[in-house]
């Protein structure tokens, strides 16, 4: 929204109108898209995708570009001539320090359990999304690592997506379809994934759920009530993981090691092939 807004007033000049730079149906923030604002990252040098939908989609971008503006023309009130450019020039080093920003961390600690290496890269997750309102770090890291287990234990194959994706839009019955088994992915169980599972199984489909410690009494407790206590597999996420990484290393140490190696690798690949995020990453040290 920045950038976007900060080229309208090098092109139209200040004060603007925040009225002139809405869509004509008044919804959106006029230019805010992937185009426009990938155009302006080039310009600069920087190819790497900023949003999927350049910010299009964020219900707050209209408030916030009201505000920015009103900074805007304050500025230009107070002091006449406002440098735009270097203000832009402000805004590209956010960007460049966004993607350079720290990915999670696994150390492996050969006293702890796996399971406390999953619940360790989570923990990191909970604590960035409590400092990040509005980012749903723990969701993603969840949902990717879960397609990156399942990539690993079948050799590939599997259909991935962005973690801001929505299911009903793409026509998908939950974040990942392998034969007759659909695989819910989330940290807050609630009502709606219930409805999912119950369409699951009507057309045929074994829904089942992955979810953190927390979620798993939850997502129990919504099945029973909706009468598919015994339909409705709910696993939790760091048994999900941990025990495939003792299967696919042998249970030996070095084969641990490795499996570990493996599944962060293809983790990685998935975040920088569907996400913008690159803080999502997972550096792996043994």
């Amino acid at each position: 929204m920045a950038l976007v807004v900060t080229r309208h007033a090098q092109e139209k000049g200040l004060p603007l109108n925040p009225d002139t730079l809405l869509t004509q149906g008044g919804g959106q923030v006029l230019d805010l898209g992937r185009t426009r604002v990938q155009t302006i990252l080039n310009q600069h040098g920087i190819t790497r995708t900023l949003a999927a939908e350049g910010g299009r989609t964020s219900r707050g971008s209209i408030g916030n570009m009201r505000e920015y503006v009103a900074f805007l023309n304050e500025r230009h009130a107070r002091f006449g001539a406002v440098d735009l450019n270097a203000i832009e020039k402000f805004w590209i080093e956010h960007v460049q320090a966004f993607f350079a920003a720290k990915p999670f961390k696994i150390h492996l600690d050969v006293s702890k359990s796996l399971r406390a290496l999953v619940r360790d890269v989570l923990a990191q997750a909970e604590d960035r999304q409590r400092r990040t309102p509005g980012m749903q770090y723990v969701g993603a890291v969840l949902q990717h690592l879960v397609g990156a287990k399942l990539d690993c234990a079948l050799g590939g194959g599997i259909t991935h997506h962005g973690f801001s994706t929505s299911d009903a839009p793409s026509g998908r019955s939950g974040d990942f379809s392998i034969a007759d088994v659909v695989i819910h992915v989330t940290s807050s169980p609630g009502d709606l994934l219930i409805e999912k599972c119950r369409d699951n199984i009507h057309h045929s489909c074994r829904p089942m759920i992955v979810t953190t410690t927390r979620g798993l009494t939850v997502a129990e407790v919504l099945t029973e009530n909706a009468g598919l206590g015994d339909r409705v597999d709910v696993f939790e996420i760091e048994q999900f993981i941990a025990l495939n990484l003792y299967e696919f290393g042998k249970f030996t140490d070095e084969g641990r090691r490795i499996a570990i190696g493996d599944v962060v690798t293809r983790y990685n690949q998935i975040v920088d092939e569907f996400e913008t995020d690159p803080s999502l990453k997972i550096e792996f040290r043994s």
